[in-house]
C-alpha cells in the first residue's frame, strides 16, 4: 500500500486537520538542492490528531538538509492544521558518507536532532528528527502490546480470530453513568443461563467496576506461565484492571498507550477457557481504547446502551458512527433507565423522557434489543455483587429476553470434522 493510501485510510485526524492540503505539500515538496521529490522517498505516513508521523527514505549526502526538510515541511503542515511533525529517517546504504551538518559527528545510523543545537526564535521547542532504521544498539525492544506506527490502521476483518474465542461482544456508550456496566454484567449471565460459554473482560481500564458488581472485588488472578488465569464469577471467566490493582482506592493514571497495552495484555495474555462468548464492558467515549480495539481484537459485534435523554442519545449516536467506520456491526440498542414505577403509589413516569431507543434504532436501521425500567432493585443488587439475573428481580426476565435476541444474532461455531468427540 503506498503512503497515500496510507494517508486516506488512516482514522483518527483532528477535525482541524486539513488531510487534502497535507497530502498537497507532501507531494509538492521537493528535496534541497536536488529535482528528487520527497514524495518518492515516503514509505509510512501516520496522523494521530493534530500529529503527523512520516518514514522517510534518505541517502549519506543528504545529511546536511535532514533538518531543513523538516523545519520547511513543520512550516508548510502548520498551515494545515498539523501542531507537530515527527519525522522517521531511514538511511540508505548507498553513496559516501559525510558529517552531520548540525556540526555534530554522528556514527551510522544515529540522528541528526534538532534537540542537539541551540534552539531559534522562531523555531522553538522542534521535536527532533530521528532515524528509525532498528540500526543503533540502544534501541528499545519492542513492546508486544504497543507496535510501532503502521503503514496503514488494520482493518477489523484482517485481526486473526482468538484461537479460544468465538464471539467477542462489545457493550459500549457513549456517555457515562447510562447503565452500562450493570447491563453488561447481566447480559453476560443471561448469555450463560441460556447455555452459552461466556467470559468477561472489563475494558473500563480508569473506572473499572465489574469486580464489584460480580462479587470477587479484591481478588487477584493468578499467574500461569506468564499469563493471567482469570477469576470465576458465577461459572464466567473474568477479568478486570481492578483484580490488577489490589484496592477500591488505586487511581489508574496511566496515559493512552499504557492504558490500551493493558487491554490488549488482558486480551491477549489471560489463559481463556474455551468460549461461545466474551463479553467486553467499554469504557465511555470514542478515545484511544475504543480504537485500539477496533484495529486489533475480532469483534462480532457491538451492543449500544443509552438513556432516553437526549444529551446521551447524542453521545450514543457518536458511538455507533465510530463502529460503523471501523466496520463492527451493531446488534441492537438497550435503552436503560426508561421509565420509574414509585414504590409506594405505582406511579409510572418518564424521567429521563421517551422514545430515545426508538429514534436511534429508527436512525440506524438496527434492532431496539429491549427497555429496562429504573429501579433500585438493580442497582442494590448490582452494588451487593449479585446482579439482577443470579437475584431473580423484577429486571431478570428483560435481561434475559435482550440475551436471547443477541444470542439468535451470534454466527454457529462451524465443527471440525477431523474431530471425532
Amino acid at each position: 500500500m503506498s503512503w497515500l493510501s496510507s494517508l486516506k485510510s488512516v482514522f483518527s485526524p483532528s477535525k482541524e486537520v486539513n488531510e487534502e492540503a497535507v497530502q498537497n505539500v507532501l507531494q509538492n515538496y521537493v528535496l534541497p538542492n536536488s529535482s528528487n521529490a520527497l514524495k518518492d522517498r515516503i514509505t509510512q505516513v501516520n496522523v494521530q490528531g493534530e500529529i503527523l508521523q512520516i518514514t522517510v527514505n534518505t541517502y549519506p549526502e543528504e545529511k546536511e538538509q535532514l533538518q531543513q526538510i523538516h523545519d520547511e515541511l513543520a512550516d508548510a503542515l502548520e498551515q494545515c492544521g498539523i501542531k507537530e511533525l515527527n519525522m522517521h529517517v531511514i538511511q540508505q546504504k548507498t553513496g559516501h558518507k559525510k558529517e552531520a551538518g548540525c556540526g555534530h559527528h554522528h556514527a551510522e545510523g544515529e540522528s541528526c536532532s534538532s534537540q542537539n543545537q541551540p534552539q531559534t526564535a522562531a523555531k522553538p521547542n522542534l521535536p527532533p528528527v530521528v532515524d528509525a532504521s532498528g540500526n543503533t544498539a540502544k534501541a528499545a525492544e519492542a513492546d508486544p502490546n504497543n507496535p510501532p506506527i503502521q503503514k496503514a490502521a488494520p482493518q477489523q476483518q484482517d485481526v486473526p480470530k482468538h484461537p479460544r474465542i468465538q464471539n467477542v461482544i462489545l457493550v459500549s456508550s457513549g456517555k457515562g453513568g447510562v447503565g452500562k456496566s450493570t447491563t453488561t454484567v447481566n447480559l453476560a449471565l443471561a448469555l450463560q443461563k441460556l447455555g452459552l460459554k461466556v467470559g468477561v473482560l472489563d475494558a473500563d481500564i480508569y473506572g473499572p467496576s465489574i469486580p464489584t458488581m460480580l462479587g470477587n472485588a479484591g481478588k487477584t488472578p493468578m499467574i500461569e506461565a506468564e499469563h493471567f488465569v482469570p477469576l470465576d464469577a458465577y461459572g464466567m471467566a473474568v477479568l478486570s484492571i481492578g483484580h490488577l490493582t489490589g484496592d477500591h482506592n488505586t487511581p489508574v493514571a496511566w496515559r493512552g498507550p499504557k492504558a490500551t497495552g493493558a487491554l490488549m495484555q488482558l486480551f491477549n495474555q489471560t489463559l481463556w477457557p474455551d468460549l461461545d462468548v466474551l463479553v467486553i464492558d467499554m469504557p465511555p467515549g470514542t478515545g484511544d481504547i475504543q480504537l485500539t480495539l477496533a484495529q486489533r481484537i475480532p469483534v462480532t459485534g457491538a451492543v449500544i446502551v443509552t438513556t432516553p435523554q437526549n444529551v446521551a442519545l447524542m453521545d450514543a449516536t457518536k458511538g455507533i458512527e465510530l463502529f460503523n467506520r471501523v466496520q463492527i456491526p451493531v446488534m441492537g440498542v438497550i435503552e436503560n433507565m426508561s421509565t420509574h414505577i414509585c414504590s409506594n403509589c405505582g406511579h409510572e413516569e418518564q424521567i429521563f423522557g421517551t422514545g430515545g431507543g426508538d429514534q436511534l434504532s429508527e436512525q440506524y436501521q438496527i434492532p431496539l434489543l429491549g427497555r429496562l425500567p429504573l429501579k433500585a432493585v438493580i442497582r442494590e443488587n448490582a452494588d451487593a455483587g449479585t446482579p439482577s439475573v443470579i437475584a431473580g428481580d423484577e429486571a431478570a426476565d428483560s435481561y434475559l429476553e435482550i440475551a436471547e435476541k443477541i444470542a439468535a444474532k451470534l454466527p454457529k461455531a462451524e465443527k471440525d470434522q477431523a474431530r471425532i468427540f
